[in-house]
């Protein structure tokens, strides 16, 4: 073997980056590199990652000699991001040799690895330079591949003479290696100095010392053709040597030399091993806490492979939580892996109060962010008996804390030694920590995300989602068991009012209110959730008796009786309830929740604060028309209402002299809704105030927009509802969305029918005196519909007239409608109002009315009802022509 291959080989690395070029001996046994800080060797460069390779020390399998192997990515098993090159080949994993290059990032960093053997100690430090390494190889220093470096016995030994055997005792009391003598009987007849020192029982315990242990038999076994020299292993106590043998037939004589104390490099090899195998383990477990989607399963995984890794009795993971009868902080072992021939002891970790169980230093210690580890002999006397009933004779706990809250803990433990835990076990456990604690974050935001998903947020009941899921569940129950089951719909009366007036603020805590009192109404297994808005939905799973079902509503209304005391008001709510029982009316869930809705609206109509059941016999609205007065409870919230425009139009000039707003309906899955279908289903479920209310403020807003855009000022007309007309601040309602919208008075034309005007003449003619002095415009629209007559209304403040369309078409057909329209035209005037005649589609109709001196009319022969946008381009086309005109 060549002389430099037995000699001592030095690892440098010469890094070269964006900060100059240094020179790193290479003495640790592994090194982590990268532009983070806390690396052991750090790359300044934004191109390389945060954490780039690993440098990793490889004992060369049988030599006394190791090499280096670089591998991309962190402990946890993640590449960087832009790879390792040696010699400009893209590599994962590669054993350096003397001269490799490596590229790190995008080209900016670079390393050159040195392997050189006969340099000093003195010359091997950081103050290396690459002329001085190039200076040691043209002088001194030998480059060597280590992986191409063998360890084999040594020459001197193989074929030994006697020449050679004299030679070598001649000194043998002088050198500091241990050399014994035995004879084929076993019996020592000679140790030198250095033996009698390091085995002082060598004597006593003859062939059965380690040293000596098996070499009879090996000497007497070989066959003819054996060397009588060979080298082996020996572990004495805590220590191991290297021992060469020399088998000297002549003399019947076993002389054995200790080449070497190779404890140290034995441990080292150990210690790595165990490393690699713990490196493994992290990277192993990391990856399956992040993709296995059973948070139970995956720190089961994690723990079989942290404990066999570090080769320890057992492996814990304890959750914190309050004691379920003292109320204290305690702690509970959650999941345990043991090692073979060791019992699970998850019974004797159960529902530990820290204080009550002599364990307080354990809380105040790892809830500080500290690991506890030590062998059990070395703890307070309390901690060692509540170990000792496991037996432990070691522990390593490591804190599990996210966002600052201590919330369990992981850790190790041997029964079989007493173990001090090394650097890298605990640098694993740690890791395996983070990873935990990065699962349990995970699961908690998808149980929220979950939770969420199934459950209304304001007041933490089920949603519909959910509560289809548990009515689907519940059918074959019943079916299987011959029983039936009851859907109940529950709508609150006067919710809206009081979430109008009060503000949606004190509205939704009424309805966390509410919901808590429906709650405690239940029986256990039954079901409430919040449908959506002021609506409910119940499931009772189990119903043997219609008495049953007919107790849970009665206490359902008893408990809204009381009043709800909220930030100072007193507050008072009923409920509607329309229930449907499984039978051969009501077979699935979609007609269970349907026939309980359409119970819903019997109840209110039986004058609300009651509940009734479905019968076929009840239902006299279509299943259509029901949903879409369901739907129309939400149309205004889901902004599924819009505005359209019809242009008004002088007959003498030909100029727009108005706009009316219209209401449309555009619904999600039915498109759009005749107004003729939805108003009176609004009319008759009072949601046409909100409506009509929104729609007046739209109407306005977009009134001033063609102000403020440059048009000539129109008036707007909007038509008001019976019920919108009868509000008691319906003058105060207005004067809000004109000082809000900014648009004067004069600009806004309100129509009201002329059946609303003369149902009570006195109310009318007061309201219309008050909006009159506000500035409004005022009009009567559809007249020639109702009972009353020009003489009747002018005793109200009225400005214009709109003729019904029903006139209009009939008037090419009948001779006397003729007569009628004429007759309403000339006495309008006479009263001074202004007359538009509605529904004109035809020029004959138009030459009619231009020839009785009708002011304006409005229908399809000039304009439909168009969308804001499109009313717009239909103002811009107006402008462009008076302005050609001019």
């Amino acid at each position: 073997m060549p002389e430099h291959e037995r000699e001592k080989i030095r690892h440098l690395l010469v890094v070269k980056d964006l900060q100059g070029q240094r020179t790193i001996p290479l003495q640790d046994a592994t090194y982590s590199l990268g532009r983070d800080s806390r690396n052991a060797i750090v790359l300044r460069s934004r191109s390389v990652s945060r954490q780039h390779a690993i440098l990793l020390r490889v004992t060369i399998p049988e030599t006394d000699q190791y090499g280096f192997r670089i591998i991309d990515g962190d402990f946890k098993g993640k590449k960087s991001t832009n790879g390792v090159f040696v010699n400009g080949n893209k590599c994962f994993s590669h054993n350096l040799q003397n001269g490799d290059v490596i590229a790190f990032g995008n080209n900016q960093v670079h390393a050159k690895y040195y392997a050189i053997s006969n340099i000093s100690e003195k010359a091997f430090s950081e103050s290396i330079t690459v002329e001085d390494i190039s200076s040691f190889l043209s002088e001194q220093a030998n480059p060597v591949n280590p992986f191409e470096t063998l360890i084999s016995p040594d020459s001197t030994f193989e074929g030994a003479s006697e020449t050679v055997l004299a030679r070598l005792a001649s000194f043998p009391e002088l050198i500091p290696n241990p050399i014994i003598e035995m004879d084929i009987e076993g019996n020592v007849i000679y140790l030198n100095p250095a033996a009698s020192v390091k085995f002082p029982n060598l004597r006593e315990f003859g062939e059965k010392h380690p040293v000596l242990s098996g070499l009879l038999n090996t000497i007497k076994n070989r066959d003819a053709k054996s060397e009588n020299s060979f080298v082996r292993e020996v572990e004495v106590g805590t220590e191991i040597f290297e021992q060469s043998i020399h088998y000297l037939p002549e003399s019947d004589l076993i002389r054995t030399f200790i080449v070497r104390d190779i404890t140290e490099q034995k441990q080292a090899a150990a210690e790595l091993r165990q490393r690699d195998r713990l490196l493994q383990a992290v990277a192993e477990s990391a990856n399956y806490l992040l993709v296995e989607m059973n948070y139970q399963t995956g720190i089961e995984k994690t723990l079989t492979m942290m404990g066999e890794a570090a080769q320890v009795d057992r492996a814990y993971f304890f959750r914190n939580h309050i004691h379920p009868i003292t109320g204290e902080l305690a702690f509970s072992l959650k999941f345990e892996w043991t090692g073979s021939n060791i019992e699970p002891s998850l019974q004797n970790w159960q529902n530990i109060s820290y204080q009550s169980s002599e364990l307080a230093r354990w809380y105040s210690t790892l809830s500080c962010g500290e690991s506890i580890m030590g062998i059990t002999e070395e703890f307070p006397i309390d901690e060692q008996k509540i170990l000792a009933r496991d037996s432990i004779q070691s522990i390593f706990l490591v804190p599990l804390r996210l966002e600052e809250k201590f919330w369990g803990y992981v850790g190790l433990a041997d029964c079989s030694k007493e173990r001090r835990w090394s650097r890298h076990e605990e640098s694993t456990l740690l890791t395996m920590a983070a990873s935990i604690n990065a699962a349990w974050q995970r699961q908690q935001v998808e149980e929220k995300i979950r939770f969420q998903a199934l459950h209304d947020l304001l007041t933490g009941l089920p949603n519909r989602l959910l509560f289809n899921e548990l009515l689907d569940k519940a059918l074959p129950n019943a079916t299987r068991t011959h029983d039936s089951l009851a859907v109940m719909f529950l709508d609150l009366d006067r919710f809206k009012v009081i979430n109008d007036t009060l503000g949606h603020t004190l509205g939704d805590t009424l309805l966390k209110s509410v919901a808590q009192r429906l709650r405690d109404c239940l029986r256990a297994g039954d079901t409430i959730a919040r449908w959506g808005g002021d609506e409910f939905t119940i499931l009772l799973p189990q119903v043997n008796h219609l008495d049953e079902v007919t107790q849970v509503s009665q206490r359902i209304l008893q408990a809204l009786e009381n009043c709800f005391e909220i930030e100072g008001h007193e507050l008072y709510v009923s409920a509607s309830l329309g229930i449907a029982l499984l039978n051969e009316d009501s077979p699935d869930a979609e007609t269970l929740i349907q026939h309980a809705d359409a119970a819903l609206y019997y109840a209110k109509d039986a004058g609300r604060n009651n509940y009734q059941f479905y019968t076929t016999a009840l239902s006299t609205k279509t299943p259509e028309l029901l949903t879409l007065e369901k739907s129309l409870r939400f149309a205004l919230e889901r902004e599924e209402f819009m505005v359209y425009y019809q242009p008004r139009v002088n007959i003498i000039t030909g100029q727009i002299s108005g706009m009316e707003a219209l209401l449309r309906w555009q619904h999600p899955e039915m498109g759009l809704v005749a107004p003729s279908v939805f108003i009176p289903l609004a009319e008759e479920s009072g949601l046409i105030v909100p409506i009509g209310e929104w729609v007046l403020r739209t109407a306005c807003k977009q009134n001033k927009a063609w102000q403020d855009a440059g048009f000539t000022p129109l008036t707007v007309a909007v038509n008001l509802s019976l019920k919108q007309f009868r509000q008691p601040n319906l003058v105060e309602i207005l004067n809000n969305i004109l000082k809000e919208t900014g648009l004067e008075p004069k600009f806004l034309e309100l129509e009201i029918t002329e059946s609303i005007a003369i149902e009570d003449l006195e109310f009318t003619r007061n309201v219309l005196d008050a909006l009159q002095e506000m500035g409004v415009y005022l009009s009567i629209d559809d007249f020639g519909t109702g009972h009353s007559s020009l003489s009747r209304l002018q005793l109200l403040p009225l400005h214009h007239l709109k003729i019904d369309k029903s006139f209009i078409q009939e008037l090419t057909r009948d001779d006397k409608v003729a007569h009628i329209i004429k007759a309403i035209v000339v006495l309008g005037q006479n009263l001074g109002l202004r007359l538009t005649a509605e529904g004109v589609e035809k020029a004959e109709e138009l030459e009619f009315l231009k020839s009785i001196n009708c002011e304006d009319v409005q229908g399809y022969l000039f304009y439909r009802p168009v969308a804001a946008d499109k009313a717009t381009e239909i103002l811009i086309k107006e402008k462009n022509k008076h302005t050609d005109a001019q």
